[in-house]
C-alpha cells in the first residue's frame, strides 16, 4: 500500500506543518511516511506545495508527487482544475470551501471523489486567524479513514505547546465532524 498526497496552500496557512503532522500520525499508526515541501518564493501568501508518501514499506522517494491519490486544497482561491493535474482517476479532493462536494464535482469533474469543509470559518472561530492546517488534516482523516483521529491529536500534542495543542484539538474534532464527503 502506498498513498501519495499533494497539499496546495499559501504561505502562512500551514500546508507544510499539515503534511508533517500527517506523516507523524502515520508513523504512530505503524506506517512509514515522509513529508516534504516544495517552495517558490518563500513569503506569506505565496503558493506552497507539500507532499506525503505513506506506506507499509520503507519510503525513500522525496521527488514531487506527480500522480497523487489525494489532493488537499487549503486555500479556497486555489480550488480549480489546475491543482488537480495528475490526480488519479477516482482520486480524492479534500477542499477548504463553502461549496458542497456535489458542487465541486459539477465544477471540477465527476472523475474524482470530493470532501469539503469550511476550514477557514472553523479556524477563525477558534484561533481568530485563517490558519487551516489542522482543520484540513482532520478533513483528510474524516474522508479517508487512512489514519486514526487520536493519532493526529497525539501528533499535535507532540508538535505544539499545551495551549496551542488544546486549541488545535478543538479544531480537529470540530472539523472531523463537519467534513462532508460524497
Amino acid at each position: 500500500m502506498l498513498t501519495e498526497i499533494r497539499w496546495h496552500g499559501r504561505g502562512g496557512q500551514g500546508a507544510v506543518t499539515a503534511a508533517e503532522l500527517v506523516a507523524y500520525a502515520s508513523v504512530l499508526k505503524g506506517y512509514y511516511a515522509l513529508a516534504f515541501p516544495e517552495f517558490g518564493a518563500e513569503r506569506r501568501g505565496a503558493p506552497v506545495t507539500a507532499y506525503n508518501r505513506i506506506s507499509d514499506k520503507v519510503v525513500y522517494d522525496r521527488s514531487p508527487v506527480i500522480e497523487p491519490d489525494i489532493v488537499v486544497i487549503l486555500d479556497p482561491s486555489m480550488v480549480g482544475r489546475e491543482v488537480l493535474h495528475g490526480l488519479k482517476r477516482g482520486g480524492l479532493v479534500v477542499a477548504n470551501t463553502v461549496k458542497k462536494p456535489k458542487e465541486l464535482a459539477e465544477l471540477l469533474g465527476s472523475e474524482y471523489r470530493y470532501a469539503t469543509i469550511n476550514a477557514t470559518r472553523i479556524a477563525l472561530d477558534v484561533f481568530r486567524l485563517p490558519i487551516v492546517n489542522t482543520a484540513m488534516t482532520a478533513a483528510l482523516i474524516a474522508s479517508t479513514k487512512i489514519l486514526d483521529l487520536e493519532h493526529l491529536v497525539e501528533a499535535v500534542k507532540a508538535r505544539f505547546s499545551a495551549r496551542l495543542a488544546a486549541l488545535n484539538e478543538l479544531v480537529i474534532r470540530k472539523s472531523y465532524e463537519l467534513t462532508e464527503v460524497a
